[in-house]
């Protein structure tokens, strides 16, 4: 066989034993947090039928995952992050353990509900920066593009076949049984995330005794690089419009016109372009990635526009599939640009700063989305928000920072010849 060097392929990823369990555990992780809060709301509505006591334990989760994200990710640059994922796990596993025997024996209630609730999105805030974080320690350089386009596939996978599942075992068994099945789930991540070895503890840097000094460096390594705050800031603002588009008032549009069953299409289809795009992702080294990527989130505005000034099913669905193929290119190479950019010991408290911005834009756009429609109209609102999309964009743009980080070289090549580990 030639030895010709060549670039790495996805199954080049997989060959990585750690790498494997790591992709492994973070599907398991999303197929889990996607079954969730499903299986709970069921649970709730089947205990007292009340949609503001729904709301309360599902917001309980929320609130504690966002007032804690910061510090996870200072616990994910302080302790080995593979003893972290694995401990949110199965903290995450027995806490939908002690909920499914709190249903399925009788003894459950909304106080207990929202306190376990409070724990999952303590344990949820702690693995989301350490997953992310450990991503470039289980493959070699050369394969780290490949890697990151897996992962968000695994991710995109995972939530499509949780969402499913948490529905279908509820309709057929109850919500008990349901999130008895979430809680194994939870446990089956936390035994892939048993199976990564080599991957090491950050070395330690600064004052390990003081998380808010901690939090501060992490700080001044977020606003240190301006692509990284100017990338936050502009998905900030895209993520907070598409939240109140798509998951308020696209479901609003869907009763009034081309209906739900066509809604569920259009969220496959922009799932099915999240997978192809990820392929795509990890076939092309673009040097500057994240320039490339920045204006690829124009995309974002697509299905904004096509939901306001189309009903045709066809050119719905060529919106959602392009925004999904569109989005991961985005995903992958800020992914690769944190890996590469930003030392080691502080990546996790990076992206924690990164996920807090995301966490707090959705439901901001969420509550605010109604409310405008009111005043302006559906159709109105979605043009401005693909407004601010276009925007937001040309603004990120206008940052040299921005346009002119490069992708180091994905050298050297693997050779043609090159086995599994």
């Amino acid at each position: 066989m030639s030895d010709r060097a060549r670039t790495p392929t996805l199954f080049d990823t997989l060959r990585q034993r750690d790498f494997r369990w790591l992709a492994c555990g973070r599907m398991a992780t999303y197929v889990a947090n996607a079954m969730a809060p499903i299986v709970l709301s069921f649970a709730v509505l089947d205990l007292t039928g009340s949609v503001i006591d729904l709301g309360i334990v599902v917001g309980a989760r929320s609130v504690a995952n966002v007032v804690l994200l910061l510090f996870g990710g200072v616990i994910a640059d302080r302790l080995p992050r593979t003893f972290v994922l694995q401990g949110s796990s199965v903290a995450a596993g027995m806490a939908q353990a002690f909920i499914a025997a709190s249903v399925l024996l009788g003894f459950a209630s909304i106080p207990v509900l929202v306190v376990v609730s409070v724990i999952n999105g303590m344990v949820s805030a702690v693995s989301l920066p350490a997953a992310a974080a450990l991503v470039p320690q289980t493959v070699p350089h050369a394969m780290i593009r490949q890697a990151n386009a897996l992962v968000r596939m695994a991710i995109n996978a995972g939530m499509v076949v949780g969402a499913s599942t948490g529905g279908i075992i509820v309709g057929f068994v109850g919500s008990g049984w349901g999130i008895a099945t979430n809680a194994g789930v939870f446990l089956l991540a936390g035994l892939c995330f048993a199976g990564i070895r080599s991957a090491k503890t950050p070395p330690p840097n600064g004052d390990r005794a003081r998380p808010l000094a901690e939090l501060r460096e992490g700080w001044s390594e977020f606003v240190s690089r301006t692509w990284v705050w100017v990338v936050v800031l502009q998905f900030l603002v895209i993520n907070a419009v598409v939240a109140g588009g798509l998951q308020v008032l696209g479901p609003t549009i869907a009763d009034q016109s081309f209906g739900r069953t066509t809604w569920g299409l259009l969220l496959a289809a922009q799932t099915a372009g999240a997978l192809a795009g990820g392929v795509i992702a990890a076939r092309t080294q673009p040097r500057h990635a994240l320039r490339l990527g920045t204006a690829i989130g124009v995309f974002e505005a697509l299905p904004l526009l096509a939901l306001a000034t189309t009903s045709n099913e066809l050119v719905l669905v060529l919106a959602m599939f392009a925004n999904g193929v569109a989005l991961e290119q985005l995903a992958v190479a800020w992914d690769v640009s944190l890996q590469e950019n930003i030392p080691p010991e502080r990546l996790a408290r990076v992206y924690s700063y990164d996920a807090l911005g995301s966490f707090v834009a959705i439901p901001l756009g969420e509550m605010a989305a109604g409310p405008l429609a009111l005043h302006t109209g559906l159709r109105t609102t979605l043009l401005l928000g693909a407004g601010l999309v276009v925007t937001a964009t040309f603004l990120a743009l206008c940052s040299s920072s921005v346009r002119n980080l490069t992708i180091r070289p994905a050298a050297p090549r693997l050779p043609a010849h090159a086995h599994s580990e």
